[in-house]
């Protein structure tokens, strides 16, 4: 077996590569970008024709997935947890249609809010859709997951989702590999009707899926990835899932003392967790994420037959993520806290990066509205988002991706004029053109401005499905010709652009100005390259 240091998000895409994978579909979103990458840069898919291109959006990418899927192949979308919420429609109905080729649905969920909005558990989502939830405690199942997850769903003609957190995506560990598996050739489904979601037909597949779950309870309850590890302490259960398993035995490098049932496939073992429940007098849930296992607990246990600790009563924090430190708290050990930062190391908040064209842009927007009156100028989400900081304070919202138009329509149609929204080419495209027919539609008076970087600068440079076609779009959607302006984010044209932002913003109809500029960062690399 070949042996490799990989990401946890890296060992799940090389995990999928070898169990057979034909494509990979998804939107780049911290902390899932790395899972599609790493399929990007990997010699063997280039060669073996693995597509990996980067989809519109998280909707797309699930439904292009599910198309390879009924093609027979194996396929793969990828997303952060906030994108799941874009992706919600197909995936929730992908259950009902079910799967040919393999499918998984591969989410990072963010806890703590790194770089999102919320702290969304998306295991919530597998529940609500009734599908098998694998979750990897370690690089090693990361990878092995994948195989099994594939199996499982050709199996049953089901999706799976994949749910890892921002700790198990980023950071590294050895995994042992296997042989690679060849590639599904085509087959189309069995049933001809199996993906055409009628009344009639919905109602049958449905009962099918819940005729199915007993099945897959069945399933988690002989899965490797759970198992009841024996303790000699039986004053107290622990029941971990997922990467919180790491964390106990962080805390216990000579074994742990309490019996352990360590959960890595859903749905929950019932059986293996009434036979924990019948050996100790208590239960600790330790889950990255939301209280979803320890509130079905409480239930299962007719809320009180046995004391069930977690989130739910404050002995782990309810917000945040799970941490070794955490951990210990929970389990009455002492935290092992380093001495406090010194005071001369100044908070330094994210900013933009220097020479970066969202910084003229602002620059000339906040001179143009200055006089109009605060609150005006509604954002989206990307590098532009740090312009809601000093020494900015440009922005007034920054909600999901694409709200900023249809903000600032809704503000306008309150009467707040001019209202601006300020979105990225990428954000744009993803969302945002929906919300533009809407602007046009009722002919709102509102000015967009399309700040275009001419990629996805906030996940690292990946390609915008923008590039080259924002005019035409815009254009195409029924902006007047007229009210469609280009400009050039650079100091030298700071009076010029200031000009043109005033004129748009007192025009009594939609109008957009496309802010073009390059990255910075991708147009540092590009030279870098182009010397090397």
């Amino acid at each position: 077996m070949a042996q490799m240091v990989l990401l946890g998000a890296e060992a799940l895409a090389q995990g999928a590569l070898d169990a057979g994978l034909s494509g990979i579909y998804a939107y780049p979103g911290t902390p899932s970008t790395e899972i599609t990458e790493y399929v990007q840069r990997n010699r063997y898919a280039r060669e073996n024709g693995i597509h990996s291109a980067w989809s519109a959006n998280e909707k797309t990418a699930v439904e292009a997935a599910l198309g390879m899927s009924y093609a027979g192949k194996r396929a793969m979308a990828c997303m952060k947890h906030v994108g799941l919420n874009v992706a919600a429609d197909p995936f929730i109905n992908s259950a009902i249609t079910g799967a040919g080729g393999g499918l998984i649905i591969a989410v990072a969920d963010d806890p703590s809010m790194h770089s999102s909005q919320n702290e969304q558990d998306s295991r919530f989502y597998g529940q609500f859709a009734f599908l098998p939830i694998f979750e990897p405690s370690s690089q090693q199942e990361a990878y092995d997951m994948a195989f099994t997850a594939f199996e499982l769903s050709e199996k049953y003609h089901l999706p799976v989702l994949m749910r890892i957190t921002t700790r198990m995506a980023h950071s590294r560990a050895m995994v042992e590999c296997r042989e690679t598996r060849k590639q599904n050739s085509l087959r189309l489904p069995d049933d001809p009707r199996q993906f055409v979601l009628l009344p009639a037909i919905a109602k049958k597949r449905y009962r099918q899926l819940l005729n199915l779950q007993p099945l897959l309870e069945k399933e988690a309850e002989k899965s490797p990835f759970n198992c009841l590890l024996p303790g000699s302490d039986s004053s107290l259960g622990i029941i971990t899932c997922g990467i919180a398993h790491n964390y106990v035995l962080e805390n216990y490098p000579d074994g742990v003392p309490y019996p352990n049932l360590k959960i890595g496939q859903y749905p929950v073992p019932l059986d293996l967790i009434s036979k924990l429940v019948s050996e100790v007098d208590q239960i600790l849930v330790l889950e990255e994420g939301y209280p979803l296992l320890e509130q079905s607990l409480r239930g299962l246990l007719n809320n009180g037959a046995k004391p069930v600790k977690g989130r739910l009563d404050g002995t782990v924090p309810r917000d945040g993520e799970l941490t070794p430190d955490a951990v210990a708290v929970a389990m009455g050990l002492a935290a092992q806290t380093g001495p406090d930062a010194p005071e001369f190391l100044a908070s330094r908040p994210p900013s933009m990066c220097k020479g970066c064209g969202h910084i003229d842009t602002y620059n000339a927007l906040l001179e143009a509205i200055e006089g109009f009156g605060p609150g005006r100028t509604f954002s989206d989400i990307g590098c532009y988002t740090l312009g809601a900081l000093p020494p900015f304070n440009a922005i007034n919202s920054c909600v999901d991706m694409g709200a900023s138009i249809t903000m600032a329509k809704g503000a306008a149609d309150a009467g707040l004029l001019p209202s601006v929204a300020v979105i990225g080419d990428s954000t744009f495209t993803h969302s945002g053109m929906t919300g533009l027919l809407d602007v046009v539609n009722e002919n709102s008076p509102i000015t967009i401005i399309i700040s275009d970087n001419e990629t996805t600068g906030m996940t690292g440079g990946q390609t915008s499905s923008a590039t080259g076609r924002l005019e035409s779009i815009c254009l195409g959607i029924g902006i007047d010709p007229e009210h469609l302006k280009v400009i050039i984010p650079l100091k030298k044209n700071h009076e010029e652009n200031v000009r043109i932002i005033r004129q748009e913003l007192q025009h009594p109809a939609p109008s957009v100005i496309i802010s073009r500029r390059e990255c910075i960062q991708t147009a540092t690399r590009k030279r870098k390259e182009q010397k090397s």
